[in-house]
């Protein structure tokens, strides 16, 4: 077992989420940097999929009773184990008793700590993902929690190491136009492509709420709702457009101007408020 002695601002357990299942009404939710759950995963020999440990900011304090190995992945942030520090992106063999302090990222949001054999829990429609949106899957853990490992299911990769791209200071997101672009104006699809967004500090994980110059529809008339897949940037009333990542909602009635490419998404959920942010609008390919 695993205690958990600070559980950060935000911690939950996530992995590749409920595909699949939009038509009854619950949405993929997982991890919203799943590249970054992946490699996390891989470095301690798990399936990519398994469950493993999703922080906010960091703040996370968790105290081991037995030997584990551990890796970590996604937003850059210090890692120490009894005080001692570790590299990111490389397997850390923790001992029983040990101490390990994943503290606030120096760029991006969110961090991966994987735990060689996964974490064992109940599995709700298939998944061990906390939705926030629906409250589907385990509660975001709190101070005092414990935490019980999973055993190995394939022997280590003997990777020391694992090279990463740092991230951005600037977010460049390809997109296309999406379902209802033709509800805006042409001069605010111009300047979707062209304007320069900023992060707010409301964004979480259902979406990406963003700062900048607003765009103008040119139908006024209330749009019925319709599915909404992840990725989309929907525009409520006031103009500035939202972006959803994994937690959204399953149906929206905003129009959608553009969708995200999926290869994008989790570098829109790596953004941290104030961030600059843009959109590289293309056509689709037909």
């Amino acid at each position: 077992m695993i205690e958990v002695l600070r559980a950060g601002p935000l911690t939950t357990l996530q992995d590749l989420g409920r595909p699949g299942l939009a038509h009854l009404g619950v949405g993929r939710s997982g991890a919203v940097d799943r590249p970054s759950l992946r490699l996390a995963n891989r470095l301690v020999g798990n399936a990519e999929g398994a469950p493993a440990l999703e922080t906010t900011f960091g703040g996370l304090v968790l105290r081991f009773t037995e030997a584990a190995t551990v890796a970590v992945a996604g937003a850059p942030a210090p890692l120490c184990v009894d005080g001692r520090a570790h590299a990111c992106c490389t397997p850390v063999t923790v001992r029983a008793g040990q101490v390990l302090e994943l503290g606030m990222p120096t760029r991006g949001v969110r961090t991966y700590l994987a735990l060689r054999g996964g974490v064992a829990c109940e599995l709700v429609l298939g998944s061990a993902a906390t939705d926030l949106l629906s409250r589907l899957g385990p509660a975001p853990l709190r101070d005092g929690d414990t935490v019980e490992l999973g055993r190995p299911a394939g022997p280590m990769p003997g990777v020391d190491h694992a090279a990463v791209a740092p991230l951005p200071h600037e977010v460049v997101l390809r997109a296309v136009p999406g379902p209802r672009a033709d509800w805006f104006t042409a001069d605010s699809l111009t300047r979707l492509g062209r304007a320069t967004y900023e992060v707010t500090a409301a964004s979480d994980r259902i979406g990406l709420r963003l700062e900048g110059p607003a765009l103008t529809r040119q139908r006024t008339h209330e749009l019925p709702s319709e599915g909404i897949v992840e990725g989309a940037v929907q525009v409520p009333p006031d103009g500035r457009p939202v972006i959803f990542l994994a937690d959204h909602p399953v149906t929206g009635g905003y129009p959608v101007v553009a969708v995200v490419h999926p290869d994008d998404v989790a570098h829109a959920a790596q953004a941290r408020p104030g961030q600059p942010l843009r959109f590289a609008l293309h056509r689709p390919l037909l």
